[in-house]
C-alpha cells in the first residue's frame, strides 16, 4: 500500500523568488512563488531519497495534467490526507519542471480568503516555504522511494528548528483572538485597496502571535 509522503523546504532551501506581475484585467497585481518543489537524489529531512528518475516521471504527470486543462489546487499548511479542502485553497500550481536532480515549479496565489492571506504574509515579508504532498512506496533500508506521485504542493509556515514540522496557520487563526474576524477581512479584500491595506496589518499581528 503506497504511503502518504509530505516533504518540506524552506522558504530558502526551495530558493523561493516572490514575483508580483500585473493582473490581465489591470485589477491589482498577481503573486507568484517559484522555486525548488521537491529535491531529487539526495536523502532529505525524512530519510528518503527520491531517485531523478521518479522526480522526473512526477512532474511529467502534473504537467500533463495542467496541458489537459486540470487545475492542481494547493493549500496553506497539510491536511492529514490527500484530499484538497477547496475552503483551505491558497494557490495553484502553473507548471513545473526539472532542473538538474530537482523538480521546480511555479505557482500563483489565489483571491481566495486563505490565499488573501498568504499574500499578506508573503508581502510582508514572511519567508514561507512548500512541501510536496504525495504518495509512494519506500524501502525501510534504503529509504529509496518507488511508485511516487505528486498530488499538489503545499504553502507552510518557516520551520522555527531544523526538521520542525510548521505549525498549522489556519488552525492558530481560527484559534487566536480575532482570527475570524481576519478570515472575514480576506473573504472580502478582493482589489479594495484600504482593506487590503489593513488586512495586512492585521496580519502582521497575527504574525507576532503565532510567532512564525
Amino acid at each position: 500500500m503506497a504511503l502518504y509522503l509530505k516533504e518540506d523546504l524552506t522558504f530558502t532551501q526551495a530558493g523561493i523568488q516572490i514575483i508580483s506581475e500585473d493582473a490581465a484585467d489591470g485589477k491589482g497585481k498577481n503573486l507568484f512563488m517559484k522555486g525548488i518543489f521537491i529535491e531529487g537524489g539526495v536523502k532529505n529531512a525524512n530519510q528518503r531519497v527520491y531517485p531523478v528518475h521518479e522526480i522526473d516521471k512526477a512532474v511529467s504527470t502534473i504537467n500533463e495534467q495542467l496541458k489537459g486543462g486540470y487545475s492542481v489546487l494547493g493549500e496553506l499548511d497539510h491536511p492529514d490526507d490527500l484530499k484538497i479542502n477547496l475552503d483551505r485553497v491558497t494557490h495553484m500550481i502553473e507548471q513545473m519542471w526539472m532542473d538538474g536532480p530537482c523538480g521546480y515549479g511555479s505557482l500563483k496565489i489565489l483571491p481566495t480568503p486563505m490565499g488573501e492571506l498568504v499574500k499578506a504574509m508573503l508581502t510582508s515579508g514572511v519567508k514561507l516555504g512548500v512541501s510536496s504532498r504525495g504518495s509512494g512506496n519506500v524501502n525501510e533500508s534504503s529509504g529509496h522511494v518507488s511508485d511516487f506521485e505528486i498530488i499538489t504542493v503545499d504553502i507552510v509556515a518557516q520551520p522555527s528548528a531544523p526538521h520542525a514540522y510548521p505549525k498549522a496557520i489556519y488552525e492558530g487563526l481560527m484559534n487566536m483572538r480575532g482570527g475570524h474576524r481576519v478570515l472575514e477581512m480576506a473573504r472580502d479584500a478582493g482589489t479594495n485597496q484600504k482593506v487590503q491595506k489593513y488586512l495586512e496589518k492585521e496580519v502582521v499581528r497575527l504574525i507576532n502571535d503565532l510567532k512564525l
